[in-house]
């Protein structure tokens, strides 16, 4: 599991199989699955999916939640039920338990596909996000960069000062 010292790093261009199955890079993949092969996918935004450590990933989403249980408990949501209500919804199909088979294998379930956009034999871009690996689109990785690259320098300095 990766600790708070170690990044996950690196950007890679990986082709999807005819059954949808994708080969995580050692370099990302390692870090995730160093003490189980069990991990998270998550839906993050169109054309993207996140991989995370499934112990890190239940430890954050059982703080959440517990979180919002409380207020519900406590009647402070109350007047925001559409807003819970849409919470369970997400939550529901936000994410699903994966394994990360031998060489890094992993395959992409049913739901998940359609919220990345790529097709079986198309490429996807496989991308160290500090704190879990990301696949991307194409498409939607470059119009992510373009957006954000020329805010780095800001990020980097908010961040390391």
């Amino acid at each position: 599991m990766p600790g708070p010292q170690d990044f996950i790093l690196g950007e890679f261009r990986r082709t999807l199989d005819e059954r949808y199955r994708l080969s995580i890079p050692a370099e990302l993949g390692d870090l995730l699955t160093a003490e189980s092969p069990q991990c998270i996918l998550a839906k993050e935004r169109p054309g993207c999916l996140s991989l995370w450590n499934a112990a890190v990933w239940q430890t954050r989403l059982e703080e959440g939640v517990e979180l919002v249980k409380q207020k519900m408990r406590a009647g402070k949501m109350a007047q925001r039920i559409s807003q819970v209500q849409l919470f369970g919804r997400l939550l529901s199909t936000r994410h699903k338990a994966v394994q990360v088979a031998g060489r890094g294998r992993l395959l992409i379930p049913e739901g998940f596909r359609e919220f990345l956009s790529v097709e079986p034999g198309g490429e996807v871009m496989v991308v160290g996000a500090a704190v879990c690996v990301e696949i991307w689109s194409p498409s939607a990785w470059l119009e992510y960069l373009q957006g954000r690259m020329p805010k780095f320098r800001r990020l980097f300095d908010r961040l390391s000062g």
